[in-house]
């Protein structure tokens, strides 16, 4: 991609694809799985924590550039009975995706080219740039949009 308005339509086409598939499971089809991946309960859930987490990522990549960009154990999130991966209604965590992700498409726009290479130190993977940051959660949301479909077909 090379202008702010290709990234800022491929992270909503991506936003909208995983909407579109994760309202429309059908609750007794929430908690089907493939094997040991996760159902589509635990696929909305970790989807709102981990852009929830992005959400924070961007603007400190943006406003504090080189600052550290921590990981998180998503697996251990997952499986915190506290947090309730397997078993809360799927609705607030929607909700959350589609509110940050709005909050973020709003950001991408207002971005320079130069931003794009905007970057902090992610304490798992190293040099992380907004570019990569773009990358990486357009990306996302239509990988687990791909694992809710394949839940769906059990």
């Amino acid at each position: 991609m090379s202008t702010i308005a290709e990234y800022a339509y491929a992270y909503e086409k991506a936003t909208n694809e995983f909407l579109e598939i994760a309202t429309n499971v059908p609750e007794s089809k929430l908690d089907l799985h493939v094997g040991e991946d996760w159902s589509s309960r635990q696929v909305i859930h970790h989807c709102a924590d981990s852009e929830a987490q992005s959400y924070a990522r961007l603007r400190r990549l943006i406003a504090e550039p080189g600052s550290m960009i921590q990981g998180y154990d998503e697996g251990a999130w997952g499986n915190n009975p506290t947090l309730g991966y397997t078993e809360l209604p799927v609705q607030v965590s929607i909700d959350v995706f589609k509110a940050v992700r709005a909050g973020s498409l709003e950001i991408i726009k207002r971005l320079s080219l130069e931003q794009l290479q905007n970057s902090g130190v992610h304490s798992e993977s190293g040099e992380f740039s907004v570019e990569k940051w773009l990358k990486g959660y357009t990306r996302h949301a239509i990988d687990h949009a791909e694992q809710i479909t394949k839940n769906l077909v059990l």
